[in-house]
């Protein structure tokens, strides 16, 4: 898919004056309760024949993206005054305000043959201004879902300045069967469910897989062998090998590093278990942790010089923070319960992990000091957060209780509002959020 500017003119009959007084369309992101903010997304228009359902489908998936976040309120097209029948005509900008329309997003396809072409504008309309430049997205009919997401994107940061995460995926382990007989495989879907695909048979059990840092392999624990081994896939091309550890021993719970060369993971040798470092390519291991606790679920911090992990040492799972390189390891977490599963944020400002208290599962964050710790969730069983790759939103697992309790993929931001389901085929755990695809 190609992405380039596509530069326009402002509209003439907007004065230096207008403009200086105009106060700029901004949603802020904090932790207090916001008003969505109301925005219309007319179809967009048909350039040539056939470009028409495309049009409508691809204005749709933008306006859900959207709508997801919980930043935004979409007006119903019933309420509109005006219609968009031509791209470049000028904008009825009182006919918006009207029906308090605080954005608008305008967009036009053309199709030719299997290549389409997508360009959209997007107006404050309080203003009477565009809020940045156009874009026109170039791919084919198979990647109209893509394009739409890539026009989200560009929407939610020219309006909130943050960086966008619709144009991502999420890897997780699809389950099916009961309770105590359950398949699970890998499975790889859009992150808003769309577009599901499965990476391995339901022929033994596989845990959480993690997206490299460019999104084109996966990390995954197997017990293909009877042991917990680490395999690395290519998702393009489903290929797949094991990364060796010594004989004996039992390997899991696997992250890439920053650099995508490496990857952290527990070891299990002799009924100690302790993190380790290997190179992807030799094999080669340097053992980063030495203690007869137990050392588990590492995850680096963006810049590849720190490691946030969970151990007992202290007798009950809390969390750690050493050099990448190992050493001497600090203590983050100091609430009561047991903390796990941490991982870093992609801003690198953030730990969220799993904590366990009263009986109840809760998904929290905290700074990587261990002060500000927030608990967004809690419910029965929940565990295995993962970012999106803009660091504002938080998907995890959330299991039912009883002995027909079923799996679930739910998504949180970081204020603790606009906590929803994830749609996926049947039951779900362990996902792990891709970066942008590029």
């Amino acid at each position: 898919m190609i992405l380039r500017l596509w530069s326009f003119v402002l509209l003439a009959a907007l004065s230096a004056g207008s403009v200086a007084q105009a106060e700029p369309l901004r949603i802020e992101i904090t932790d207090a309760v916001i008003e969505p903010l109301p925005v219309a997304v007319p179809d967009f228009v048909a350039e040539n024949g056939g470009a028409g359902p495309l049009a409508a489908d691809i204005a749709r998936v933008v306006a859900e993206d959207l709508k997801g976040t919980g930043l935004f309120r979409e007006i119903d097209k019933a309420a509109f005054i005006s219609q968009i029948s031509s791209f470049d005509a000028p904008v009825q900008f009182p006919d918006w305000k009207a029906i308090n329309a605080q954005a608008l997003i305008t967009g036009a396809v053309s199709v030719q043959g299997e290549q389409i072409t997508v360009k959209f504008r997007v107006y404050d309309v309080f203003a009477g201004q565009e809020l940045g430049k156009g874009l026109q997205l170039a791919g084919t009919r198979a990647g109209w879902r893509r394009m739409a997401h890539k026009v989200a994107d560009q929407v939610y940061t020219r309006i909130t300045g943050e960086g966008g995460y619709f144009d991502s995926r999420v890897v997780y382990v699809s389950e099916t069967g009961p309770k105590d007989n359950r398949k699970k495989r890998l499975a790889i879907m859009d992150y808003d469910g769309a577009n599901n695909q499965f990476l391995t048979d339901s022929s033994a059990i596989v845990l959480a897989p993690r997206f490299s840092p460019t999104g084109d392999r996966v990390l995954y624990t197997s017990y293909e062998t009877g042991f917990p081994k680490i395999y690395l896939l290519d998702v393009a091309s489903v290929g797949r090998r094991v990364l060796q550890s010594r004989e004996g021993t039992m390997s899991f719970a696997p992250r890439f590093a920053p650099d995508g060369r490496r990857v952290v993971f527990s070891l299990e040798s002799g009924g100690n278990t302790d993190i380790y470092l290997m190179d992807v390519e030799t094999g080669a291991e340097q053992r980063l942790t030495n203690a007869p606790s137990i050392e588990t679920a590492p995850s680096f911090s963006p810049d590849g010089s720190q490691i946030v992990f969970e151990s007992d040492r202290s007798g009950n799972q809390q969390l750690y923070i050493m050099s990448a390189s190992g050493g001497e390891a600090r203590r983050i977490s100091t609430g009561p319960g047991r903390y796990g599963t941490p991982v870093w944020s992609p801003r690198g400002d953030l730990v969220a992990f799993t904590k366990q208290s009263k009986g109840r599962f809760h998904i929290g964050i905290m700074r990587v000091d261990g002060t500000g710790e927030k608990l967004l969730t809690a419910s029965f069983l929940e565990e295995g957060p993962t970012w999106a790759p803009n660091g504002r939103v938080i998907m995890f697992t959330r299991e039912t209780q009883g002995a027909d309790g079923q799996s679930s993929l739910y998504s949180v931001d970081i204020s603790g509002r606009n906590l929803q389901r994830v749609r996926t085929e049947g039951g779900a755990s362990d996902p792990s959020w891709s970066p942008l695809q590029k």
